[in-house]
């Protein structure tokens, strides 16, 4: 009896519709909420809205001076049937999607666990030196000296004095390097804002957690890592999961950069380059939202693979 009296809610709740006990609870933790309500307001304004939008666009043909007109789903059957360039920049996007996104998630988790076994003084100094490339604007600039299309360039200055080439090597105009060049770039500017997650992530792992997995069992560093490490940081490696995926989907300034644009025969042709081409070049903005919402869904879906692997650390 006292079981059912303690699960038994009062007639006054029980008879409250959701909508209007919501209401109640708002105005009970009001406080709360207009403490988030200038960032949700922003984050409406700046990031649902703007999403909405192009989905909506995405079915028009808009030319920003006349009003949209509806043509349902004919800009993505423009895009999968009709569109050669696309396709190839699709094709670009998820191969660099595919080494970058992994391999420099990986090892910015590695590099913070190694920094993160250093004394306090050499930790900051090692941190800035592997997090500054991601910083500075000037990184491009040291990889275009170095692969320079003329002998002045180190990389074909050095294959010259070796007697290994006899002309310089276009490295920024050549299909062949364009796309492994701009992958190893990306990888040096990669250690950014995650590689900072990590490190606090890997700071704030209780100490007792190790002792407690010795007693269990835990044998060696590997194990620590794997079992009681990596399940701690969860929300760290879902944030930096997300970064990596924004970053290696997004790469487009890279390539810009190091190889104009667009780059020489397309060979780094990107969806982000296939989206400013007509939104931002032919104005085509109905197009141009038809690619945004494609990009939108594929990073969704490896933003909803990745969670559920990250899910299963530890188990």
């Amino acid at each position: 009896m006292s079981n059912k009296t303690a699960v038994k809610r009062p007639t006054a709740q029980k008879d409250m519709t959701k909508a209007q006990w919501t209401w109640k609870e708002m105005k009970k933790n009001k406080v709360a909420y207009l403490m988030i309500a200038p960032f949700m307001i922003l984050f409406f304004i700046f990031t649902v809205w703007p999403v909405l939008l192009s989905i909506a666009l995405s079915f028009t043909d808009f030319n920003m001076l006349e009003m949209p007109n509806l043509v349902w789903v004919d800009n993505y059957i423009r895009l999968f049937l009709d569109d050669d360039i696309f396709l190839l920049a699709a094709q670009n996007t998820l191969i660099f999607a595919c080494i970058t996104g992994p391999v420099s998630y990986i090892m910015a988790l590695l590099i913070a666990w190694f920094i993160n076994e250093l004394g306090p003084k050499l930790r900051s100094v090692v941190t800035l030196i592997f997090y500054a490339p991601s910083i500075s604007g000037s990184v491009y600039l040291v990889w275009q000296t170095l692969f320079s299309s003329d002998s002045y360039g180190w990389v074909n200055g050095t294959l010259i004095n070796l007697g290994w080439i006899d002309d310089p090597i276009l490295f920024f105009q050549d299909a062949d390097y364009i796309m492994p060049l701009c992958i190893v770039v990306a990888l040096w500017t990669s250690l950014g804002t995650a590689f900072l997650s990590f490190i606090a992530g890997l700071q704030n792992v209780p100490r007792h957690l190790y002792e407690a997995g010795a007693v269990d069992g835990v044998k060696n560093r590997w194990q620590e890592f794997w079992y009681i490490t990596l399940p701690y940081m969860r929300p760290q490696l879902m944030f930096g999961a997300v970064l990596s995926i924004t970053q290696s989907f997004g790469f487009g300034g890279v390539v810009t950069a190091l190889c104009g644009f667009p780059s020489v025969d397309y060979a780094a042709h990107t969806i982000m380059h296939h989206l400013d081409d007509y939104g931002g070049q032919r104005y085509e903005m109905g197009y141009a939202s038809a690619i945004a919402v494609i990009l939108f869904v594929v990073m969704i879906g490896a933003n909803t693979i990745i969670k559920k692997g990250l899910s299963k650390i530890g188990q």
